[in-house]
């Protein structure tokens, strides 16, 4: 018990830590990591090939809004969440037209809203325990046959492995995939556990690539599928 306690405190502190760090990073942000990748952006014209134009989008944890430029320019309605203030502050400058609020993965409680939501280069983030409670809050806010696309951060086994190994000689909480002896924070599942997690999420795939650093996967939440019940954090 005590270990459960001393993880889930230290995993809010590297969450508070994390939107912390990009609060600061946020005016920079775009001139750093602003470039639009390939495989993302192929990825996000499949999945916008298959929507209708005028359809909205959520993009959750959605940073700068790195990519609204090439959906509002064919058409698409966004909305915006993130749990950095300082990122949406940078979003909303460049794009006033589109809502936001700082908000994050595990409390997003959108039911039935949109036709298509984002989660792109942010699941990494996002600790082993609170996977199956975001998934299902993304798998929620999208109506039923409506399409979820998600990037999975990659990384070298050996590193994997040697992270947590340093991690734990430091002390720290961790369970293996978890990567924060630097003093942040990210998590690499393999993808036989994400597949798991996916599926047990009720979303069906459609599209999977490997590409920029990540594996890509364009989903869809069962056509005719009934309302989902809210996770419990």
């Amino acid at each position: 018990m005590a270990m459960t306690l001393e993880r889930t405190a230290w995993l809010q502190e590297r969450r508070r830590l994390t939107a912390g760090r990009y609060d600061q990073l946020a005016p920079d942000y775009d001139r750093d990591w602003g470039t639009l990748d390939e495989t993302h952006t192929t990825m996000l014209l499949l999945l916008l090939a298959r929507l209708p134009q005028g359809s909205c989008l959520l993009d959750a944890a959605c940073g700068t809004g790195k990519y609204w430029g090439l959906m509002l320019e064919r058409g698409y309605a966004l909305v915006g969440i993130d749990q950095s203030a300082g990122m949406l502050r940078r979003a909303d400058e460049k794009f006033p037209a589109v809502p936001t609020r700082q908000q994050g993965l595990q409390e997003l409680n959108e039911s039935e809203t949109f036709e298509a939501v984002l989660c792109i280069d942010a699941m990494e983030m996002v600790p082993p325990e609170d996977w199956p409670l975001v998934l299902a809050n993304l798998r929620r806010a999208v109506k039923s046959g409506g399409l979820l696309y998600l990037t999975v951060e990659l990384i070298e086994s050996a590193e994997r492995e040697r992270a947590f190994l340093l991690g734990r000689e430091q002390g720290l909480p961790l369970v293996p995939g978890e990567y924060a002896h630097h003093g942040g924070y990210h998590y690499y599942p393999t993808l036989e556990q994400v597949r798991i997690w996916l599926e047990a999420a009720g979303l069906a795939l459609l599209e999977e690539r490997t590409g920029d650093g990540y594996q890509h996967f364009l989903l869809q939440r069962p056509p005719n599928d009934q309302p989902t019940a809210q996770v419990q954090a």
